[in-house]
């Protein structure tokens, strides 16, 4: 559940929490085109706010624009000013930010060229995404029926509002089970990523995540991990993995805006390496969250002080 905050900003105004509306005849709410993002900010140790990886998450708001055909009236600076301004105006000193770019009321149908692009921005607070036990001791996750979809059907490198219909299938289908998470194949049944996440395996000591041609999401988490990975002398390879490879791991996780580093502990009924979160996992997280929260002042380049 969302609690309500103070003010919400839409088409670069800020306007009172239960103001800011849309018609029933918004054409996203229909056909599903639009594009967003999910973005943290956190109080840091030293008592300051930071919004982490602001700039590539919002450039990755503009590329999914792109892709689809969309033109955002205002500038990438501009949403990323109101992004750190949300917060303030609603007394956030941690909070989740979403911007979204979406097609407004107008014409109906599936061409509406007229139709008027909107942006907005809504921020709220939100703790560990699949809890803070989740975070500790990790999750039991699902193959799922679904599939993500294949590099010719869905524009796999956006992060369009119409695609997550799959997620939301998928974890259900996980949930229902009696599961945490789910996990998707692509088309050629490789492994592809969660319903929200990107995923990694640790296999004597090297670090495998999918590479970019298996219908994943190119996470800013993801990047994230592989980045500190490679600082801590961990070999990171993006490469095909089979469901098999899954099975045998000796660790896994996902990582993710909202679910950051989450370790994996168990996937279809089977242990993973020895059904507790590994030596690697907790270490990248560790630093993981060291880099948001705590005093490794090591990317200054990745925080926007609010």
């Amino acid at each position: 559940m969302v609690d309500k905050l103070k003010t919400i900003w839409l088409d670069e105004t800020f306007m009172d929490w239960e103001a800011a509306n849309v018609h029933l005849l918004t054409h996203t709410l229909h056909y599903g085109v639009g594009a967003f993002e999910g973005i943290r900010a956190y109080k840091r140790a030293d008592g300051h706010t930071a919004i982490f990886r602001l700039r590539e998450h919002i450039d990755r708001l503009y590329d999914t624009c792109k892709l689809v055909l969309l033109q955002p009236k205002p500038s990438r600076e501009t949403v990323m000013e109101a992004c750190a301004d949300t917060l303030r105006r609603n007394g956030l000193d941690e909070g989740y930010v979403r911007p979204m770019v979406f097609v407004g009321e107008g014409a109906m149908g599936i061409y509406v060229p007229n139709n008027p692009v909107r942006t907005a921005i809504v921020a709220w607070k939100w703790g560990a995404y699949l809890g803070d036990e989740a975070l500790k001791n990790g999750i039991r996750a699902k193959i799922s029926s679904f599939a993500r979809h294949h590099i010719n059907v869905g524009l796999n490198k956006a992060k369009m509002m119409g695609q997550y219909t799959n997620s939301v299938l998928a974890k259900r289908e996980a949930k229902f089970g009696g599961y945490d998470e789910a996990i998707l194949l692509d088309v050629n049944g490789y492994v592809s990523e969660g319903s929200g996440e990107n995923i990694f395996v640790v296999k004597k000591g090297v670090l495998y995540t999918p590479d970019l041609s298996c219908s994943i999401l190119e996470g800013v988490t993801r990047d994230t991990i592989m980045t500190l990975a490679r600082e801590e002398g961990i070999p990171v390879v993006e490469t095909r993995i089979t469901r098999d490879q899954l099975w045998l791991a000796d660790e896994a996780f996902f990582t993710g805006t909202a679910a950051e580093v989450t370790p994996v502990r168990e996937i279809d009924n089977r242990a993973i390496g020895a059904g507790t979160v590994g030596p690697i996992t907790r270490r990248l997280q560790q630093r993981y969250f060291e880099l948001v929260r705590g005093r490794d002042n090591s990317h200054p380049e990745w925080l926007t002080r609010v």
